[in-house]
């Protein structure tokens, strides 16, 4: 009875992809305008990424959270503590909690960062292919990111590797945009007015397939 009851009411609990991917367009358009030199510093960065990219990436986790999906409460909360972590080290870098903390810091260290959550998006990226091939653009662009972000951490290529992260970031920017109407808007006419392209049916294709035959095996 109880599991019904919570069933039913993760069942009246809206979609937060939208409000997900609206954070995360937000916050990559202003950072990428950043890395591609059309703005400087990263002073007005800061809020956007701590608002948008932070605080609501993590208020759609925690919707799908109560909605136990598991999928999108790990990615949207993942990427909402990412851009949190940004943002403490631009003020670490920029001396905002002292100039000890500010000649200390080893840009090596985030490079080691930007390598795990390469390693994170990769397996989000495989578990994106049963979701929708909008999103599976989006964490495939992300991967480019952490890629660029850690080799010029690492000062590996720098002027490369730092455009390369700057246009996935644009470009994730702007696949996020259209997730973010997609959503909102097949949802709003209740018909698919913009495409979001179906799962690759790999995986979950086979799961139902085990599933279906350890159904038979218990009957």
């Amino acid at each position: 009875m109880e599991t019904t009851k919570n069933t039913q009411a993760a069942a009246t609990i809206a979609d937060p992809s939208a409000l997900g991917l609206l954070g995360l367009a937000m916050v990559t358009l202003v950072a990428s305008s950043q890395k591609l030199g059309l703005t400087e510093g990263v002073s007005l960065v800061i809020p956007w990424a701590i608002f948008l990219g932070g605080f609501m990436q993590l208020m759609a986790c925690i919707i799908d959270a109560k909605k136990n999906n598991v999928f999108g409460a790990t990615a949207f909360g993942g990427y909402a503590f990412f851009w949190f972590s940004v943002a403490t080290t631009w003020f670490i870098q920029n001396g905002v909690f002292g100039e000890k903390l500010q000649v200390t810091a080893d840009s090596k260290q985030l490079g080691f960062a930007f390598i795990g959550y390469l390693i994170f998006t990769v397996f989000m990226t495989i578990g994106s292919m049963e979701t929708n091939k909008v999103l599976f653009t989006i964490f495939v662009l992300i991967n480019f990111l952490f890629v660029g972000l850690a080799l010029s951490s690492f000062n590996i290529a720098y002027h490369a590797s730092h455009q390369l992260a700057g246009w996935s970031e644009f470009l994730i920017s702007l696949v996020s945009f259209y997730g973010c109407g997609a959503n909102v808007l097949n949802r709003h006419f209740e018909r698919e007015f913009l495409p979001m392209g179906k799962p690759f049916g790999i995986f979950k294709g086979n799961a139902n397939e085990v599933r279906g035959v350890e159904t038979v095996l218990e009957r």
